[in-house]
């Protein structure tokens, strides 16, 4: 199954030469690579059964801010309580770091956040500022991790923080030395790298480097990096530094999750996330989505308990007030749902057909639903109706697929109980009564 196949396929392409003049010519002889191993699962043949090995990710952690950025949602607020159960779930789906909250930001703020590292196995992040009192506030709290940080770039340095370059790398030296002194793994983040000078960003990375850095997080603050260039970002720091290397994609083009996993396929080793996505404006790279890419695309064993990804997704749904769209990736309504009649028939013989054979709903603890509607087909209501204890003939599944897409098409949503009632106006025997 290793070998690359030679098809021997040969094609033309057309080739335009001048005003309307079109030649034709071969195309080269094309070769096929056999799909690889994913999770157990291969990839069908097709576009993706190609060599995957520039693109090999080996291992991952997943830092989750949803305490902390997630919370930053626009009217968005967890209670010490909310904080809490949430932090319990993520702890004991074994997510690798959960960053807590503010320590600074208030008394509840600081109680919250040195609870949870009191209270959890996962390793507890608390956020501070590149300033003495906030790096103090966040050591006291007692947790195993401090995430520091200070714009980078011109615009923030200038126009928000009314500081110089010179000011912001000595704050950021000063910081990390703090929290070195002080025994905690230190985590430096350039806040807006992915719109900071580039010579600048590697001598701010090179200063905390030399500091002792454990860790330099690239945040795509404002949200402009595409794959290509997150990659590129990765690759750039890890010519300065030796710190393990963290991303935080923000989702305002719709590209933070794929930025993350491109970051890991740079060689990043973590990437911050939160559930559902929530944050600052569009959001953060999804929980949910670069775990499962992860774990079902690229075979990595995270470590994480994905069964319980619908469960925490409706937890942050339910605190968060932030509502999950139904064609939400992995967790939304529809993500495992089918109405169309040649997709539902497909599923219900394979669901490898219509679905992505290497992640199923009870990877991630949901279920899968036949919907009915105006594009149903005869197979769904079948299914219906044997599941309801009805035994049709061939012409009464017909009679009530018709009924069911009439009933769809003025916008009625079609209930089990609509079925059952389309069954019974027209007489269709129950398995009961066939048996006696």
């Amino acid at each position: 199954m290793n070998d690359t196949v030679n098809r021997g396929w040969v094609s033309q392409r057309r080739v335009y030469v001048g005003e309307r003049r079109w030649i034709r010519v071969p195309c080269p002889t094309t070769t096929w690579t056999p799909p690889t191993p994913v999770g157990g699962v291969e990839f069908f043949q097709g576009t993706l059964a190609a060599d995957t090995n520039d693109s090999e990710i080996s291992s991952i952690q997943i830092f989750d801010t949803t305490l902390r950025d997630g919370e930053q949602t626009p009217r968005t607020s967890f209670s010490y309580d909310d904080k809490r159960e949430i932090a319990a779930v993520l702890d004991e789906m074994n997510t690798h770091v959960i960053e807590a909250g503010f320590p600074v930001n208030s008394d509840a703020e600081f109680e919250a956040v040195r609870d949870i590292a009191s209270s959890t196995t996962s390793t507890v992040c608390g956020l501070a500022r590149v300033v003495e009192g906030d790096v103090e506030s966040a050591i006291d709290s007692g947790v195993g991790m401090i995430h520091v940080f200070v714009s980078t770039s011109d615009v923030q340095i200038e126009d928000s923080m009314h500081a110089t370059r010179e000011d912001v790398k000595r704050r950021a030296v000063e910081s990390v030395q703090q929290v070195n002194d002080a025994g905690v793994e230190v985590m430096f983040s350039p806040m807006d790298a992915t719109r900071t000078d580039s010579e600048y960003l590697a001598e701010i990375v090179e200063a905390v480097d030399e500091v002792g850095v454990d860790w330099i997080n690239i945040p795509d603050t404002c949200g402009v990096a595409t794959p290509s260039r997150m990659g590129a970002l990765v690759k750039l720091v890890r010519e300065h530094t030796d710190a393990r290397i963290d991303v935080h994609a923000h989702d305002d083009f719709g590209m933070a999750s794929a930025n993350a996993i491109a970051g890991f396929e740079a060689g990043a080793e973590q990437a911050q996330v939160s559930v559902n996505g929530i944050g600052e404006r569009a959001g953060n790279a999804a929980y949910e989505e670069v775990v499962m890419a992860a774990e079902s695309i690229y075979g990595v064993d995270t470590g994480i308990d994905t069964t319980r990804i619908t469960e925490l997704s409706r937890m942050i749904e339910e605190k968060s007030e932030v509502p999950v769209p139904a064609n939400k990736p992995i967790v939304g309504q529809n993500a495992f749902s089918h109405e169309s009649g040649i997709h539902a028939a497909g599923v219900i013989e394979n669901s490898d057909t219509f679905e992505p054979g290497i992640m199923t709903p009870e990877m991630v603890g949901a279920k899968r639903e036949l919907v009915l509607g105006k594009h149903t087909g005869t197979h769904s209501v079948r299914e219906f109706l044997t599941e309801s204890g009805f035994d049709p003939t061939e012409s009464e599944v017909r009679e009530i697929t018709r009924r069911v897409k009439d009933y769809g098409a003025e916008k009625n949503r079609v209930t089990r109980s609509d079925v059952e009632r389309f069954a019974r106006e027209i007489d269709v025997a129950r398995y009961e009564e066939v048996r006696a």
